[in-house]
Order: C-alpha cells, then sequence, then structure tokens
C-alpha cells in the first residue's frame, strides 16, 4: 500500500477519532476507494475506513512528505 496525506475537513459522527484541519496519512486500498472509502490512520494510531468526502488532498513537496514519514516511524 502507497502512504500519502490527506486534510480532514469534516468529522461529522467521528469527532474522537478524526480532528478537522489536520494531516492524516492515508493508506491506498482500492477496495475501499470502490465503496467511496479511504483507509486512514487516525487518532488511535490505527487504520480505520472513514468516507473520502471527509477529506482533501493536499500538494506536498518531496522533502516534507519525507519529514512526516521519518516522523512517523
Amino acid at each position: 500500500m502507497r502512504k500519502h496525506f490527506m486534510i480532514c475537513v469534516d468529522n461529522r459522527g467521528y469527532e474522537s477519532s478524526l480532528e478537522t484541519r489536520k494531516l492524516y496519512e492515508v493508506l491506498t486500498d482500492k477496495v475501499a476507494e470502490k465503496h467511496y472509502q479511504i483507509r486512514v490512520i487516525d487518532e488511535s494510531g490505527e487504520d480505520y475506513l472513514y468516507p473520502e468526502k471527509f477529506f482533501a488532498p493536499v500538494r506536498l513537496s518531496h522533502i516534507t512528505k519525507e519529514k512526516l514519514e521519518l516522523a512517523m516511524a
């Protein structure tokens, strides 16, 4: 699974698991995408499926992505 990052824009119903305006690591999951969901590492530190409409894509430089991945390792 390829890692990338998205920002949470809605957390209705998942207030304890997601924070709006926060950057989250997203794991590519082709099966989930077919159901309009994405696999996110949430506040518990585990990956769970959430509606894709709760997140928006962000563009990060290659250096920023590397730093985030190192910080999360």
